[in-house]
């Protein structure tokens, strides 16, 4: 199934404003338009690095940019489309502090 990317402009202000990763994230956005996916499984297939996050959260967190970034999506699996929503969107160093708060199954900035 085709992803429904949700929040797409968050990950642009990100990008603007963190010109170094521009290009990583272009890339990244670039490989979910194309992208199909049919279980949680095959988001691994697309992004080799990604980290299916458990407790029944249904999250995803993508590595970008050389791993200098960090992505958390929440994703539903639709009748027509897989939905990802964007939950978080950080340096890999803003993401390790989210993790010693126990917040990358909870973040919802966006």
């Amino acid at each position: 199934m085709k992803i429904h990317l949700i929040k797409k402009q968050t990950i642009q202000r990100f990008a603007d404003s963190h010109a170094s990763g521009k290009s990583a994230f272009e890339n990244w956005v670039t490989a979910i338009k194309y992208a199909d996916w049919l279980t949680s499984s095959d988001i691994q297939l697309t992004f080799r690095t990604a980290d299916i996050l458990g407790k029944g959260s249904n999250r995803v967190v993508f590595n970008i940019g050389g791993n200098n970034y960090r992505l958390i999506g929440q994703y539903h699996f639709g009748a027509t489309y897989v939905h990802l929503f964007i939950c978080w969107v950080g340096t890999h160093a803003q993401y390790d502090e989210l993790c010693k708060l126990g917040q990358q199954f909870t973040v919802n900035e966006y």
